[in-house]
């Protein structure tokens, strides 16, 4: 009941007083007279009081309090600004140069002494807008403030703008007044900034060498989201507009911000500035009642929806930021960069947290962001610790249509220009890592800058595949899987369809990402980013988590914590293949759970591991026949640690076994007697024989076999092309592929196609039927079109042939052993995240490790025991017979020490050789526990005899045995 009556006077109150003013504007009275009015407004303000109780008086000290704060900002902008007299005399004003430079900070201190000792204030020459909540609409030489949607009413020749105080000291008409924002049309500003005023205020600046009204200007559109958004527009009726200045278009299909309900909250809002602020009108009918301020807000409202938008003019944006950076920047920097934060801060990141909905239904809203991505300050250091951090925040929380037109955007930047970006975003997560201290409770998945950072990232990650080269798009290249399976005789391949769930293991449908389908891209549809994918690696990000913690956060899949596996561009590989290291064994420990389970419950052998005992003169039929019945029986049993003994030695499998095995089984799997894969010379790489006669059944057992060196983290000696790993993420090969598949065959091809000149036919005399021959020598003939020896190859159809028949070599020729293979290969890594972490090249570096050999790195990360150490001089002769040694004898101690001469992802630093003491001096040879990477090495008593005994112990390394 006292709140409606208080109200209600209230309103009356605001009525009388604007009544007051605009009869004291009419009889010409000046500042007395609008103090006299302020005074009867305060007696008049008595009134509530007898039927409101104590508002009145609490009114009364949030107007003095309000007061004080007024004049403090005052003194602050007197301060840091100045006046804008360059004759001023006052030791506290800038613009009499006899304040030195201020930090904010100080310049606030100081502010709050000059108000306790009542100092003097100058009369400001020009106006002064101090709050982000207020834009800057000037008219003909008056300074007044016009925020559409920020506590403002237009009238229908004059504006009326809710301000705290504009004019420093309450002065009269300004001499000196800025220039209109933009173009005035028929008598109304619309707010925002064009290249045409900011570049009259530069010139206006240089010409007085006074730079305060520029630092206003900057303030009040960067400050304001308003006016930002409606800065550097592109007018309707322009014809020419280039495809980028079109990105900072909207769609105004969504409902507009101002609903009925969004212009109750306008009101309210609108009422708590009335209560704490002056109201500044300019003309006769700018004072209005909120009811036609609500009319004129609806008819512009339905004006804005039926009409185009205008469109951001990027050209312009980026005229203007020139202009502008050819100021000093030390007149201009810190304003700007000040305004940029304040508009992050409290004006943007509070409305997509409270009311997101409305705020991104307003059109041209990414324009905001578009205009402060495109500054030339973006890789400043200032610019990266102190506003880059809320900008990201502001941009994460942004809906993917709006991230996907802001990645549009970044995708028409050079690749230079957007690796400066990259390099930007890296800094400041190198920065917060440094500088934060994290703790149990705090870790780096809750630095709010670190996240956003990386969020942001991403849309720079999609950019760079969408403004360089394209494959063509994945869903699109994809076969269907009706086509696919009809294609395909079933009957040749028993493991088709054997899991309980019926699944096809070979027709398995790439991860998608919501921005990524947003875009229409995939991250597989990339030939040439416009900046390397390994540039995205943040190594300092990737060595400091802990990826034990990010993958539980992972797996749970929640939103409540951050999970950087999620982002996996921003890993090193080698972080990534821990993360899959640890689903992996965690699917063997539920593996041996329910094993126990079933024992204990069912009665039920325990059978927790994939046992495979096999003879080394027979390992390839004995572990394709055990793995055969496996993978018929139960397939879930691939998903067990495996478990490899060789019979008739006492070797225990820790890990050193099991690499052995996959050495000696991928040797025989690639022999020629075999005649499963084909050998290119040139390229030393294996590929699928296509006239092979073994069953589709034996590429299923070799897809396990690849599955399960992946599963129990081994590294495989295979050589295949980079397209097989491609296929194996689906995404089929094409065209460039054969660069690195048949690199004779891509000349030939690539010449065809270079070739302009109109007898293509008699030159080439290339026909739609090609010739092959299979690895028995045997010439083979096929049609790419039907009646294809009858088509010949011209100008208009070298492209189709081009691409038909890298087709074919590829994918159809291949298509029912690679479907075999595929599905072998998905029965182990179906459950597995392999997919959602992996790119192709990264997956070939998984399978078969690094080609680096770098031996430096694994002495630095050696380890010693028994008594060694690296200063020992058996030790360091070591190390020095191993430097002098061939590339050969360095990948056979690989092998003898660690049970694979491969290099895993990471480098060798990630092997952690140990060196252990195995007694004095004596005639035994070396020997290795391979499970653990021991090398126990007798102290011999000279380095030649180390050597002798070193060489013939990695020559002749075969067999295991127990100590």
């Amino acid at each position: 009941m006292y709140k409606r009556l208080w109200r209600r006077a209230t309103m009356e109150r605001r009525e009388r007083r604007r009544r007051r003013e605009r009869l004291g504007r009419r009889e010409g009275l000046g500042k007395r007279a609008r103090g006299e009015n302020l005074r009867n407004e305060e007696k008049q303000g008595n009134r509530p009081q007898q039927e409101g109780g104590p508002w009145p008086s609490q009114h009364q000290d949030g107007n003095m309090k309000r007061a004080a704060a007024q004049l403090i900002e005052k003194y602050y902008f007197q301060l840091t600004d100045g006046c804008g007299n360059s004759q001023c005399d006052n030791p506290n004003c800038a613009s009499s140069g006899k304040v030195g430079p201020l930090s904010s900070n100080e310049a606030a201190g100081k502010a709050l002494q000059l108000f306790a000792a009542r100092a003097r204030l100058c009369e400001v020459v020009g106006a002064k807008v101090p709050r982000p909540s207020q834009s800057l609409t000037l008219s003909s030489g008056v300074s007044t403030a016009s925020v559409q949607g920020h506590s403002s009413c237009t009238g229908s020749t004059a504006t009326c703008s809710v301000v705290r105080d504009v004019n420093m000291a309450c002065a009269s008409t300004p001499t000196t007044p800025l220039p209109p924002l933009s173009p005035q049309g028929d008598g109304v500003s619309t707010p925002g900034l064009t290249e045409e005023t900011l570049s009259l205020t530069i010139t206006e600046c240089r010409s007085s060498n006074n730079y305060a009204k520029l630092r206003r200007l900057l303030w009040a559109v960067f400050s304001n989201e308003v006016a930002l958004r409606h800065s550097f527009l592109q007018s309707p009726e322009s014809g020419d507009r280039s495809s980028e200045t079109l990105v900072g278009c909207r769609s105004l299909d969504s409902p507009g911000v101002q609903s009925k309900e969004e212009l109750r909250a306008l009101e309210r809002d609108l009422d708590k500035d009335l209560d704490c602020a002056e109201v500044s009108c300019v003309g006769e009918d700018a004072a209005k009642s909120f009811d036609n301020a609500e009319k004129e807000q609806d008819k512009n409202q339905c004006a804005e929806d039926t009409g185009v938008p205008p469109t951001l003019d990027i050209d312009a944006v980026r005229r203007a930021y020139a202009s502008l950076f050819e100021c000093p920047e030390a007149e201009f920097g810190s304003t700007l960069m000040n305004a940029i934060e304040q508009l992050l801060s409290d004006s943007l990141s509070i409305q997509l947290r409270a009311h997101r909905d409305a705020f991104t239904a307003i059109p041209n809203n990414i324009n905001i962001f578009i205009i402060l991505l495109e500054s030339p300050a973006l890789n400043t250091t200032e610019f990266i610790e102190v506003v880059m951090p809320k900008m990201c925040r502001t941009v994460s929380q942004l809906p993917e249509k709006d991230q996907a037109l802001l990645t549009r955007h970044l995708a028409a930047w050079e690749g230079p220009r957007l690796h400066r970006l990259l390099e930007s975003l890296h800094q400041l997560i190198t920065i917060k890592l440094l500088t934060t201290e994290f703790t149990r409770d705090f870790t780096i998945n809750d630095e709010d800058s670190i996240t956003s950072a990386t969020q942001v990232m991403k849309l720079v990650f999609y950019a760079s595949i969408l403004g360089g080269e394209l494959d063509t798009p994945l869903l699109k290249d994809l076969p269907s899987e009706e086509s696919s399976i009809e294609t395909m005789p079933l009957h040749d391949d028993p493991f088709l369809g054997v899991s309980g769930a019926g699944k096809d293991w070979s027709s398995r449908a790439p991860p998608k990402d919501s921005l990524g389908t947003e875009l229409g891209v995939h991250v597989l549809d990339a030939r040439t980013p416009l900046v390397p994918f390994i540039e995205f690696y943040d190594d300092f990000l990737s060595d400091q988590l802990e990826m034990d913690r990010d993958f539980a956060y992972y797996k749970a899949g929640s939103g409540d914590k951050f999970s950087f596996l999620n982002y996996p561009f921003i890993l090193t590989a080698a972080t990534k293949a821990l993360g899959l290291y640890y689903d992996n064994r965690i699917r063997m420990y539920s593996e041996r759970r329910i094993s126990i389970y079933q024992q204990v419950m069912e009665g039920m052998p325990a059978n927790p591991y994939l046992k495979l005992r096999v003879r080394r003169d027979h390992i390839i039929e004995d572990a394709l026949v055990e793995l055969e019945m496996v993978a018929l029986d139960n397939p879930g049993d691939l998903k067990k640690q495996m478990v490899v003994e060789f019979e008739g030695e006492q070797g225990i499998d820790e890990g050193g076994v099991s690499k052995e095995f996959f050495q000696l089984i991928v040797e025989q799997i690639f022999n020629p007697d075999y005649a499963m894969f084909c050998h290119n010379a040139e390229t030393e790489t294996f590929w699928f024989n296509p006239n092979c006669f073994e069953s589709d059944a034996q590429f299923t057992l070799v897809g396990i076999v690849l599955g399960l060196a992946i599963y129990n983290n081994v590294i495989l000696d295979v050589h295949f092309p980079p397209v097989m790993y491609k296929k194996l993420c689906s995404k089929p090969g094409t065209f460039h592929d054969l660069h690195d598949w048949n690199p004779t065959m891509y000349r030939s091809l690539l010449e065809l196609l270079d070739y302009e000149g109109d007898d293509m036919e008699d030159v080439f005399m290339q026909t739609f039927r090609v010739g092959y021959q299979d690895v028995f020598g045997t010439s083979l003939t096929h049609d790419l079109k039907t009646d294809g020896d009858n088509i010949l190859v011209s100008q208009t159809s070298k492209h189709e042939f081009v691409e038909l028949y890298a087709d074919f070599l590829l994918n159809k020729m291949v298509e029912r052993q690679f479907r075999a293979f595929r599905s072998g290969f998905n029965m182990v890594t179906d459950d597995s995240p392999l997919a959602n972490l992996f790119r192709p090249e990264e997956l070939e570096l998984l399978v078969c490790g690094s080609q680096h050999y770098d031996f430096l790195e694994l002495m630095k990360s050696a380890e010693y025991d028994g008594g060694y150490t690296s200063e020992t001089a058996i030790v360091q002769a070591f190390w020095e017979l191993v430097h002098d040694m061939s590339t050969e004898d360095k990948k056979r101690l690989l092998q003898f020490t660690t049970g694979s001469a491969r290099v895993p992802v990471g480098g060798l630093a990630r092997l952690k050789l140990i060196i252990a003491r195995h007694g004095p001096d004596c005639d035994r040879l070396p020997t290795a526990h391979t499970c653990f990477n021991v090398l126990l090495l007798p102290e011999y008593s000279s380095k030649e005899k180390l050597k002798d005994r070193l060489y013939k112990a990695i020559k002749y390394s075969q067999g295991f045995g127990m100590l």
